[in-house]
């Protein structure tokens, strides 16, 4: 990369502003990723990735059952670990 030639104080700014924007959304991206990663990562969400694809090999009623008794399943073991 180049050295840049800035004519004024003004454009050094308006530089400056730009380069920190973009740091800036970069940071958020890199934060996103990491609660993205870290909401996959979740149990629940690991047992629903796991159970999707017999989910796709069962049709039509037994499918509709594991869709509705399995987030409750899951809720009933994490709320008995945790005593209430």
């Amino acid at each position: 990369m180049g050295s840049k030639k800035y004519s004024s104080y003004a454009q050094i700014d308006r530089e400056l502003e730009i380069l920190k924007i973009e740091k800036e959304i970069s940071y958020q991206k890199i934060v996103l990723g990491y609660h993205r990663t870290k909401e996959g990562l979740a149990p629940h969400h690991l047992l629903n990735n796991f159970l999707g694809s017999f989910k796709t090999a069962f049709s039509g009623s037994f499918g509709a059952i594991l869709n509705i008794a399995v987030p409750f399943a899951l809720n009933w073991i994490i709320n008995r670990k945790r005593g209430r």
